[in-house]
């Protein structure tokens, strides 16, 4: 399964085309007064490093991970034509080894390819991997978006509601969810519209 997993997104970063642009999320730019104005900055399964790099852009010291290392070649790039100075991870979000207590900040965003199982070791590590008082930024589809069709995953046990997050987060506090209907455009990958839901707190 991993192995086919890891072929799928070889075979979407192969393309010279960044599939979900090179510009940041429209709702991680949204959470910008809630960044520190330095610290570290861990951006999960940052596939072709739009995220990251814009993390970067802000003066965080930004650790990108993600397992294509086609996605990782195109984020370096975009890091260099950008300007900035960031470290890559090239390892499965499930099963890198996160270290404790060492960022400020924590983003994933759209990263819906976990099972049920998997989220739970994913989530849990990076709540480990949260400093005290650190940031957390998620964005992900909700089940409404299988109506849509216009990008995510097709299994509704994927897809994030706030029943999951609420639960999965219960220890955080200053927690801030809201779900919406938005046009996106975000690349080929993410294009219409969508249902998502956007989930903010501190560890």
């Amino acid at each position: 399964m991993v192995d086919a997993e890891y072929e799928r997104w070889e075979g979407r970063f192969a393309v010279a085309d960044y599939i979900f642009g090179k510009a940041p999320n429209y709702f991680l730019v949204a959470c910008k007064p809630l960044l520190p104005r330095s610290g570290k900055a861990l951006a999960i399964a940052d596939g072709e490093g739009r995220n990251g790099v814009w993390l970067a852009e802000q003066g965080l010291d930004v650790v990108s991970v993600d397992f294509s290392p086609a996605a990782q070649r195109k984020a370096k790039a975009l890091a260099r034509e950008r300007g900035v100075r960031m470290t890559f991870e090239q390892a499965d979000a499930h099963t890198w080894t996160y270290p404790k207590s060492a960022f400020d900040v924590a983003v994933e965003i759209f990263t819906q390819f976990s099972s049920p199982a998997e989220r739970a070791i994913k989530w849990a590590n990076i709540q480990n991997a949260l400093k005290p008082g650190g940031l957390l930024i998620i964005q992900g589809y909700r089940p409404k978006q299988l109506e849509y069709g216009t990008g995510g995953p097709k299994q509704i046990e994927n897809l994030y509601t706030r029943a999951m997050l609420e639960e999965a987060f219960r220890d955080f506090h200053d927690i801030h969810i809201t779900e919406e209907d938005v046009e996106m455009h975000e690349g080929t990958a993410h294009a219409g519209i969508s249902a998502v839901i956007n989930f903010t707190a501190r560890k």
